[in-house]
C-alpha cells in the first residue's frame, strides 16, 4: 500500500509517498522550510503544499514535534504556544481535504523501527531514543505504541528539563567533546534505565550515524543499540502510524 507520510520539525517539514509492505520510500524527499513563525495556519499551508506535490488522495500520517493526545497538541514544545488546544488531526485535515492522523515525533521514529528496523519482532518493554534538539522517546509494549512516552521532560540539576543538558543541541551550544557529551547521554540513559527497565533501547536521530564516537561510554544493564533507517524513520514511521493508530481506534 502506498502512502505519504510526512514528519514536521523546527526547521523544515519533509514528506515522501512509502510502501507500507517493506517501509521503503518510493518517492524523493520533499522538504519546505517551517514558516518562521510555527504558527498552526501557516505550518498547516506548508502541509497542504506537501500533499499537493505529491497529488496524493488517501490517508496521510504526520509526525509531530510535541505532545500529540488523541489528535490534539498538548504541548508547544518548540513550535508557537498558540498550538496549545489545537485538533492537529482536523486542522490538516480540513487544510488539504484528506484523512490525518497525527503522532509525536519519536513515535512515529519508533514505529518504523518496530515495522522495519531493528525493533521489528521484538516484544517485551522496547524505548526508542531520538537524538537531536531534544530527547525524544517512543515506547512499545509487545509491539504496540504507549504514546506520549516523555522521559527527556525530567527535570536535571539547574536544568528545567534533561534533555536540555544531555540532548546533541547541548553538545553543540556548549562545544562539547562527544566524549564528554556521551558521559551526558548514558547518565540519562541510567535514568531510563531505573525508571522503566526497558527490555531494549534503541537510538535514533542524527546522532546515531556517530555512534562510533561515543557508544563505548554507554554502559547501562539494558541491551542498547542503533537504529538503522537514520533520517527517513519519522517520515516511513508516520505513513505506517495511520495504519496502525487507525486500527488500534477500530479494534
Amino acid at each position: 500500500m502506498e502512502l505519504l507520510g510526512i514528519d514536521i520539525g523546527g526547521s523544515g517539514i519533509k514528506g515522501a509517498l512509502v510502501n507500507s509492505d517493506t517501509g521503503e520510500l518510493l518517492t524523493e524527499r520533499h522538504r519546505i522550510p517551517t514558516p518562521e513563525s510555527r504558527k498552526p495556519k501557516a505550518m498547516a499551508e506548508v502541509v497542504a503544499q506537501l500533499v499537493e506535490h505529491f497529488d496524493y488522495k488517501g490517508p496521510v500520517g504526520c509526525g509531530f514535534p510535541t505532545i500529540v493526545k488523541n489528535g490534539v497538541c498538548i504541548s508547544k514544545g518548540n513550535l508557537h504556544k498558540s498550538w496549545v488546544g489545537v485538533n492537529v488531526d482536523e486542522l490538516f485535515s480540513q487544510a488539504t481535504g484528506q484523512p490525518f492522523t497525527v503522532v509525536n515525533d519519536a513515535d512515529a521514529a519508533g514505529y518504523a523501527s518496530m515495522n522495519y528496523g531493528v525493533g521489528r519482532g521484538k516484544d517485551g518493554f522496547v524505548i526508542m531514543i531520538t537524538v537531536g534538539t531534544g530527547l525524544g522517546s517512543g515506547a512499545f509494549y509487545n509491539g504496540k505504541l504507549i504514546p506520549n512516552f516523555e522521559l527527556g521532560q525530567i527535570p536535571y540539576k539547574k536544568y528545567r528539563k534533561i534533555e536540555d543538558w544531555a540532548a546533541s543541541s547541548a553538545m553543540e551550544r556548549e562545544g562539547l567533546s562527544y566524549e564528554r557529551w556521551g558521559k551526558r547521554f548514558n547518565k540519562f540513559l541510567t535514568f531510563v534505565e531505573l525508571l522503566v527497565s526497558p527490555d531494549l533501547i534503541i537510538i535514533g536521530g542524527g546522532i546515531s550515524k556517530k555512534w562510533n564516537q561515543y557508544s563505548h561510554l554507554i554502559d547501562v544493564e539494558t541491551h542498547v543499540v542503533k537504529a538503522e533507517l537514520m533520517n527517513h524513520a519519522g517520515i516511513i514511521g508516520a505513513a505506517v502510524s495511520c495504519l496502525r493508530e487507525h486500527h488500534h481506534q477500530e479494534v
